[in-house]
């Protein structure tokens, strides 16, 4: 009898080939084919039939919560760790996530919880001695290896309200082919992961690595099968740390936690806004004060820019902390829109604190600090805008408006030059300028002169 062949197929997108290929020439990925047998496929497709449950009759129990005692990680994940949820962190090397995993066990070992830290990139004494620093309790369990059966064995066994896992590209499984890390390896490790924490009520907690782009290490199943994906993200030249989170199906994915990296370990920061703008020099051209909504939470951030002269003949654009597209758009829209030209000019831009936005409201602050520094002349004092800029020149209205004028108003800024449309933006000790285009924007600062 002729031997059933084995079939490869893509875990991106499902593409089959009969042998392995390093690149799918479906979807150009590498390194995401795994053997599927076809004999265990028609075997499973040929199960009986179970009887489904309708969905009125599906018993929900009030999903429980586990506080970790941070309150921004609280924060981010809508309340707190829900029972039987895998969560996923992820950020670059030496960012600090064993650091904020290691206080988060800490504390909610204090508080009465089991929890099982898994080491599988350093040893025991190691892990003790980045304990010792940052006054971790002791009696948090221990468990340096790397086979996923005896973690979850032990799981089990110790009855553990919470697993924490550093990292998931460090287990292996010894009936999966392959090396620790490898696609095949990650994806029966995460899978038996998920299995533990749906059928006892553990809840996972997972490192993941992050590839040069920034994107999750492994395959994309990785985060498919995950209830909570965690970015951490941060300059490890600054101090300051935000996590945020890409999928929460238990909450908002739009709320952010921020953290300042000190000796003794992760801080949260409950006032950002005071921090970034803590040493702000009000009269100095080419900067302009931003209020930024990240979820719910009102932050105030400092947009730099630097125009500078150039015989060059392809100008420099450098961008920190904001989409370099954002800053090209913004450049050719003030050179056709308002007459300001920047081709002989090297462009240099940053987001001032190790801070990226993305909130699409930065491109009024965005125009006017590229204006003052072209001219050289600074912004009113005490001032801050805020308002989408479309290729018209026009300045479109963005949400939260009311929420950014309160935060404005409570830092103490005095003039905001804010969008020209509906909803009240009232804030005590505040003057509000409405603007209805980066022209008018431009004569309202100050900065726009006849050419």
């Amino acid at each position: 009898m002729a031997r059933a062949r084995s079939e490869w197929r893509c875990s991106q997108c499902g593409h089959v080939t009969p042998k392995w290929l390093g690149r799918c020439p479906a979807c150009g990925e590498y390194g995401t084919f795994a053997e599927a047998d076809p004999v265990e496929e028609e075997r499973s497709r040929g199960a009986a039939p179970r009887t489904p449950i309708a969905l009125s009759d599906v018993r929900v129990d009030p999903a429980t919560r586990i506080t970790t005692g941070i309150g921004e990680l609280d924060c981010v994940l809508g309340g707190g760790i829900v029972r039987g949820s895998v969560i996923l962190l992820a950020g670059e090397p030496g960012i600090g996530k064993s650091t904020l995993l290691l206080q988060a066990a800490s504390r909610l070992a204090s508080s009465g919880r089991r929890v099982l830290y898994v080491c599988g990139e350093e040893s025991a004494e190691q892990v003790r001695l980045r304990a010792e620093r940052l006054g971790a309790d002791g009696r948090v369990l221990l468990l340096p290896d790397s086979d996923v059966r005896v973690v979850i064995a032990t799981a089990e066994s110790e009855g553990v309200d919470v697993l924490v896992v550093d990292s998931v590209q460090t287990l292996s499984d010894p009936e999966t082919p392959g090396l620790a890390g490898s696609v095949g390896q990650v994806r029966a490790c995460a899978q038996a992961l998920v299995g533990l924490a749906k059928s006892v009520g553990v809840a996972v907690v997972m490192v993941g690595h992050v590839t040069k782009e920034g994107t999750v290490a492994g395959p994309r199943v990785l985060e498919h099968v995950v209830d909570t994906v965690l970015s951490f993200e941060g300059d490890r030249d600054h101090a300051h740390r935000v996590v945020r989170a890409t999928k929460n199906r238990f909450g908002s994915v739009s709320e952010v936690g921020v953290f300042e990296m000190t000796s003794t370990g992760l801080e949260p920061i409950s006032d950002p806004s005071g921090l970034t703008l803590c040493q702000r020099a009000h009269d100095a051209p080419g900067t302009c004060v931003f209020p930024t909504v990240e979820g719910t939470r009102p932050m105030l951030v400092e947009v730099q820019a630097l125009v500078t002269r150039t015989w060059l003949p392809a100008p420099r654009r450098h961008a920190v902390g904001v989409d370099i597209g954002r800053v090209h758009q913004m450049l050719a829209v003030l050179e056709g829109r308002a007459g300001v030209r920047f081709g002989e000019h090297d462009v240099y831009v940053s987001v001032v604190g190790g801070v990226r936005v993305s909130d699409p409201a930065v491109d009024l602050p965005l125009a006017l600090a590229l204006v003052s520094a072209r001219e050289d002349t600074a912004l009113p004092a005490w001032s801050a805008a805020f308002g989408e800029v479309g290729l018209t020149g026009e300045i479109r209205g963005v949400p939260h408006g009311g929420v950014r004028a309160a935060e404005c108003a409570r830092v103490g800024v005095k003039v905001l030059l804010a969008p020209d449309g509906k909803g009240p933006l009232a804030a005590e000790g505040i003057e509000v300028a409405r603007v209805s285009s980066v022209r008018s924007a431009l004569v309202s600062a100050g900065l726009f002169r006849d050419r």
